[in-house]
């Protein structure tokens, strides 16, 4: 039999059928899509995060000037009269103000209208405006101070449709989609004309609504071809079928593109109305919805900062538009039409202005949560950071290192530095400085660079002696005289002081205060090498250093961060608190994600301890950080010890009062020397950055176990008061000499050589 012969109209019936097959198959696939990405998370929202919140209360310490920088940084707005949130205005020397509410981890706060008076560089009284009654405390909104965005760089603020001005809506309305609410997805009457411009290859000039212009920013890719078209229209139809037009509208809302911060992209009108006009969404007004919807035709052509003509005819437009189409009268039109733009000159940044403190911040997330968690999930992160106290240490690293280049005659932008302050109470970092431009977003000296620490090792020198207090007290006599160290495999050391003098016998006490290299070492190879390296990691060191008897000396590198974290330990007693930057994480809703509490471990006796701060304190007050004194009152007792490295090329300080640490690092990127001691140095900008911060008095609490003895320094045995050059210093109970020394024994002589010799070593 003779095969059957397949017609041409066959052909187009099975052509037709497949064609159809396929055409389902591809709606069923885009319809996955929609689903997914609607039904699921619809944003990649960046993680926003939060510096510590200012709390007022009478007696703090904070000038005008100081208050009025923290409403810069909180972008309050100065008006006639302070009623919105966010407003404020100044009464003379009182302070009127309504916060913003917040969502705090002890719950919600909401606004509250603030009256503060200031005396001198003090708050004296808060009031509640609304009741007139007298508050104690008074705590605003939290600063934002950077996010951790999706690699995009995406940014937005969500806003839900009943948060957004009406107008805005009959903006987009007359001037995007006319026929939103009525028609299914896309508009017949601009298919043809849209279809037949994009397949002559030229720019599609309108036919799109606003559920198509969604499906090609939520789903497609810029291109400009027919099939891409049609699957724009096919994904808008479907977007239809299975959401409301509410639904829609305020996914368009949060999703359209509307401006480019360097690599920071603009998406949404939540966020456009904070960057354009520095207010939320819900107050923005008619002339200002209006530019913000025509710039949507093209968000840098029609850019309000770089083109305001422009963008002015273009916002005139869209009015008439809402007025022709009815949704203003022309009385309306006039006023908006003669309104300003209204647009900030300086936008709210998205890059953070402590982008090292924000880069220890991320390095400490990212061991409990997920890179994409953190770009993605809408985060808010309450951290440690303290902007008086970062402003404090920017001002003074950022003069001093100018005024050290000039004095010295370096080469301008020569010196580097490195700043950490903490909270000796609980380790919270509220400063961090990783290089001499504190904006920079590059090498984070503070964090990873290593440089060898000089004398800032010998705390824990004499800290390991003092461990032992039947062999070891501060007045224990330590061998000042020149000695020729031979190890196999390495050559022969001798180690100099500072002053290139030899001392005889000094107490432990005086040889701390002065920094004396020479008995430092013989101490350190007494108690051995490996047992102070082993008191640094007690301290709070995480890795294993080099043991070489040069270790004693600091030639081990270590990062400003991991010195703060030894120091801490010191500032804490003996207790270990790590360095903490985030108080909590919270939910883009507000909800409790994990609340950051303070961890405490006793890592060092609290009586060896009390012995070394004491000896830290006479660094400051008769030591190598005497001068001290020309920048903060020796009524502090500050703690501290200067840290200087061969030919000079690190300069270091780290030091305490009663409520905080900080540690300062000056030095060159290549290495090479600067001229610098730690008390010329670093100790300089510390004591500049601490004078500006008024700090508490440190008093020590003392151990049950401490008992004072007055002692004759030379001889290191007991003596009495009223004797010449008798000073009294603590014992760790029962270790006190026992034995008396002749009253007056070469006290005077005593006293004019540790004079002179105090004179020489600076």
């Amino acid at each position: 039999m003779p095969k059957r012969r397949i017609s041409k109209k066959q052909i187009l019936i099975i052509c037709f059928l497949a064609g159809l097959l396929l055409a389902a198959v591809y709606t069923i696939h885009l319809d996955s899509i929609v689903r997914e990405r609607f039904e699921g998370k619809r944003f990649s929202l960046p993680a926003k995060v939060y510096s510590s919140p200012l709390e007022l209360y009478p007696g703090l310490s904070l000038s005008p000037d100081e208050m009025a920088k923290e409403l810069a940084l909180l972008r309050y707005r100065k008006t006639p009269r302070a009623k919105k949130t966010g407003t404020y205005r100044w009464q003379g020397r009182t302070l009127e103000m309504v916060t913003r509410p917040f969502v705090f981890t002890d719950g919600s706060q909401k606004a509250v209208s603030l009256g503060v008076e200031f005396r001198g560089e003090k708050v004296e009284k808060i009031l509640d405006r609304a009741t007139g009654k007298t508050l104690s405390i008074a705590r605003l909104d939290p600063p934002l101070i950077g996010g951790i965005y999706p690699k995009k760089k995406e940014d937005r603020i969500l806003v839900r449709l009943t948060d957004s001005p009406k107008h805005l809506v009959n903006a987009l309305i007359a001037v995007e989609d006319n026929r939103f609410f009525s028609h299914h997805g896309i508009d017949p009457k601009g298919i043809g004309r849209a279809i037949l411009v994009t397949a002559s290859g030229d720019e599609v000039q309108g036919g799109s609504t606003l559920t198509q212009q969604l499906a090609k920013n939520f789903f497609l890719t810029p291109e400009r071809t027919l099939k891409r078209k049609i699957t724009e229209m096919l994904m808008a139809l479907l977007m239809e079928l299975h959401y409301s037009k509410q639904e829609i509208l305020e996914t368009y809302i949060n999703e359209v593109y509307l401006g480019q911060e360097g690599d920071r992209a603009i998406h949404g009108f939540g966020l456009a109305a904070s960057f354009y006009f520095d207010k939320p969404l819900s107050q923005l007004n008619i002339p200002e919805a209006a530019l913000l919807v025509g710039m949507l035709k093209g968000p840098t052509f029609y850019n309000p900062r770089r083109h305001p003509e422009k963008a002015l005819a273009r916002r005139n437009l869209a009015l008439e538009e809402m007025a022709r189409k009815g949704f203003i009268t022309s009385k309306q039109l006039g006023l908006a039409k003669a309104a300003p733009l209204g647009v900030v000159k300086n936008p709210p940044r998205g890059d953070s202005p402590y982008p090292a403190f924000l880069d220890l911040v991320y390095r400490q997330l990212k061991q409990e949560y997920r890179d994409e968690d953190l770009r993605s999930e809408g985060l808010r992160i309450l951290t440690t950071i303290n902007p008086r106290v970062q402003r404090s240490a920017e001002r003074a690293l950022s003069n001093r290192l100018a005024r050290l280049e000039k004095a010295r005659k370096l080469k301008r932008g020569n010196l580097q530095g490195a700043l950490l302050v903490t909270s000796t109470q609980d380790a919270e970092v509220q400063a961090l400085i990783g290089g001499r431009n504190p904006r920079f977003e590059g090498f984070n000296r503070a964090i990873d660079m290593r440089r060898p620490i000089g004398s800032l090792i010998k705390p824990a020198v004499y800290l390991t002696a003092l461990l032992n207090p039947q062999k070891y007290t501060l007045a224990t006599l330590l061998d000042d005289s020149p000695f020729i160290l031979r190890q196999k495999g390495s050559k022969a050391w001798s180690p100099k002081n500072y002053d290139k003098r030899f001392h005889g016998k000094v107490s432990l006490r005086n040889s701390l205060v002065n920094s004396y290299n020479v008995p430092t070492v013989r101490l350190g190879l007494e108690v051995g090498v490996s047992q102070v390296m082993d008191t640094l990691r007690r301290l709070g060191i995480e890795r294993d250093l080099p043991e070489f008897s040069s270790s004693l000396l600091g030639v081990n590198a270590l990062s400003p961060l991991e010195v703060t974290q030894v120091y801490q330990t010191i500032a804490g007693g003996g207790f270990g608190t790590p360095l903490k930057t985030i108080r909590a994480v919270m939910t883009n809703q507000g909800e409790l994600v994990k609340r950051y509490p303070l961890k405490v471990e006793q890592k060092i006796d609290e009586a060896p301890i009390y012995l070394l701060t004491n000896a830290m304190q006479g660094v400051v007050q008769k030591g190598t950080a005497h001068n001290l004194s020309d920048y903060l009152p020796s009524s502090l007792d500050i703690a501290g010890k200067t840290g200087t490295t061969d030919r000079l090329r690190d300069s270091w300080f780290a030091g305490f009062s009663g409520d905080r640490l900080a540690v300062v690092w000056v030095g060159s990127d290549d290495n090479k020397p600067t001229g610098l001691t730690g008390s010329s140095g670093a100790m300089v900008i510390w004591g500049e950055m601490m004078a500006s911060l008024n700090p508490m008095p440190l008093t020590l609490t003392q151990p049950d176990n401490i008992e004072w003895v007055w002692i004759d320094p030379k001889s290191g045995l007991r003596s009495k008061r009223e004797c010449p050059g008798s000073m009294e210093i603590p014992f760790i109970t029962g270790s006190a000499p026992t034995k008396y020394a002749k009253c007056g024994s070469g006290s005077l002589g005593e006293s004019l050589e540790a004079f002179f010799e105090r004179i020489f070593n600076q």
